[in-house]
Parts: C-alpha cells; structure tokens; sequence
C-alpha cells in the first residue's frame, strides 16, 4: 500500500488503540476546487506533528499527546503503523449533527464548530474505520513531498500490509460501529 492519508498524530494514535473508530475531515487548504472527496477506501495512516494539535484535543488526549511527542521519530522521519479500511461514511450537513458525535472522538468541540464553518461549505466529513496495525512499524525519510496541508499522499514506497491485524475485536468493533451510528441517529449508509 502507497495511499497514505494523514492526521494528527494523537488522533492517529487514538484510533490505532481503538480508542476512536472515526475520523472527521473537512479538507485541506490544497485539496483544490472540489474540496476533500472520500475516493479511497483504504489508506496508512500518516501521523503528523501539528504543533498546536495538543491544544485542541479533550483534557485525556492531551497527555496521550504528551506520552506521544517523547516516543516521535526525529523531525525528519515518520513512523507508520496503522492503516484504515473505511467502512461507511457520510458528510455531516450541520454542525449540531458533527457536534453529535462528542464522545466519538478526542477532539475538542470548538474545534469540530471550527472545521465545520470553515471555507465555502458549511458540511464535515465521517469516516468510520476499521483500522489494522501493520505487522511491523516502518519509519520513512519525511520528504519535502509529504508537507502542505493535503489529506492524501502517495509514498515513495511501498508498505506491506500482510499480516497486519485488527485493533479491535470484532464485537469490540462492531459496539463502536453502533455507537458512532446512534450518535448520529440514524444508520450511515453512503461507502465509497
């Protein structure tokens, strides 16, 4: 696999201990004139070091970040270990519906209201994911390539996902599956 979509790396964290089985999405500064589209079902999960991310993360997340930021590769190199297998998803038209899914995620709800308002539309991004760890982490050079504010990346190798197994059980998952569903009050039904 070279499809790599990249996230915080607390989030990414989050969902590679099960802890999240969503992700939220509006779309990067240079995703271009359509705006963040869910073209791919599976994807590595690429952590990134946003510098403010600790901030905008709930109370617990944060010292997930703290435990996060000593173990990081250098600056120079990122470590894969997870990727993701996009199960449903859907765009969120409201912000009371993306405000719904509080206790789905680690992020702090001013900045879910932040991505929602921002830019020309007013909608966000669900993706539920299953998401498998990799049988062994690999660390790739971070090249110049993989920066700008973009959600896909096409790596300049391939990563092997052989043997990678779920973090979560199946019931374990499915229980989050029907939890990320109530919390939107109806079952998602749009896939890629």
């Amino acid at each position: 696999m070279r499809l790599a979509f990249k996230e915080w790396a607390v989030i990414v964290d989050a969902l590679g201990a099960g802890d999240q089985v969503v992700i939220l999405r509006k779309g990067g500064i240079n995703e271009g004139a359509s705006g963040f589209r869910v073209d791919n079902d599976r994807f590595l999960l690429f952590p990134t070091l946003y510098h403010q991310q600790r901030a905008m993360v709930l109370p617990a997340a944060q010292a997930r970040f703290d435990r996060l930021a000593a173990a990081l590769p250098p600056a120079d190199r990122v470590r894969i270990e997870f990727w993701a297998d996009v199960q449903e998803w859907v765009r969120l038209e409201s912000r009371e519906a993306a405000l719904n899914l509080r206790g789905q995620h680690v992020w702090r709800d001013e900045v879910i209201a932040d991505r929602f308002e921002w830019g020309r539309t007013k909608a966000i991004y669900a993706l539920a994911v299953r998401v498998f760890r990799l049988p062994c982490a690999v660390e790739l050079p971070l090249l110049p390539e993989y920066g700008g504010c973009k959600s896909w990346i096409e790596l300049g190798s391939e990563i092997p996902t052989d043997g990678s197994v779920p973090v979560l059980d199946d019931p374990s998952f499915g229980a989050r599956l029907d939890a990320l569903r109530a919390a939107w009050g109806r079952p998602l039904s749009v896939t890629p």
